[in-house]
């Protein structure tokens, strides 16, 4: 039951994850115009700066729970991976509870009354003639700290899988660093499968 709940929330933030994704596209496009516009027809954009912070705020905002559910933010554990995967477990379980969600609840908490307040006043950029609408992307930072709290919770039920089981919960994966690859496969296969993954 808790291994079912805690791929249930995994993939949401997978899907989440993908869905905003596609930012970095819509930020590319957007920025390839504006240089093209720029340089090549001598024209700037009046939205071009709005469009990059906005797509890459979403992205930022909106990815945070998918990189939780794959490990991928930056951890301090240059001693602790060394620790048996029970201690490990342990101490995680206790920073989550102590550091992390008061940070994320604050966040969520915070993040809602200053995003509320940009839609209640319809606010928009400042910084282009064009008024782009911003209230929407300040109210991404509530929902995106929701997000990080429900795959923390997961993160918890990891952290209680391992203390029960001995081992970790798996974690879905769906893209991995090539070096990742070519360490395991060197660790596994040696040279020759390193040198196949390249090919």
């Amino acid at each position: 039951m808790i291994n079912r709940v805690i791929y249930t929330i995994d993939q949401f933030s997978k899907t989440v994850g993908h869905i905003f994704a596609w930012c970095i596209v819509m930020l590319m496009l957007g920025t390839s115009w504006e240089v093209f516009v720029r340089y090549v027809m001598d024209d700037p954009t009046s939205w071009a700066f709005d469009w990059s912070y906005i797509m890459y705020g979403a992205l930022f905002y909106m990815a945070g729970a998918y990189t939780l559910s794959r490990g991928g933010h930056v951890r301090a554990d240059m001693f602790s991976r060394n620790w048996p995967i029970r201690v490990q477990a342990g101490v995680e379980l206790f920073l989550y509870i102590v550091f992390f969600f008061p940070g994320v609840i604050s966040l969520v908490y915070s993040g809602w009354g200053y995003g509320n307040d940009s839609m209640r006043i319809h606010e928009m950029s400042i910084n282009s003639p064009v008024g782009i609408p911003i209230w929407q992307i300040k109210m991404l930072i509530p929902v995106g700290g929701a997000l990080i709290a429900l795959q923390g919770f997961a993160e918890v039920l990891r952290c209680v899988v391992c203390l029960r089981d001995g081992e970790f919960a798996p974690r879905l994966h769906d893209v991995e660093e090539l070096e990742k690859q070519l360490l395991e496969a060197a660790a596994t296969g040696g040279a020759e499968a390193a040198k196949a993954i390249t090919r």
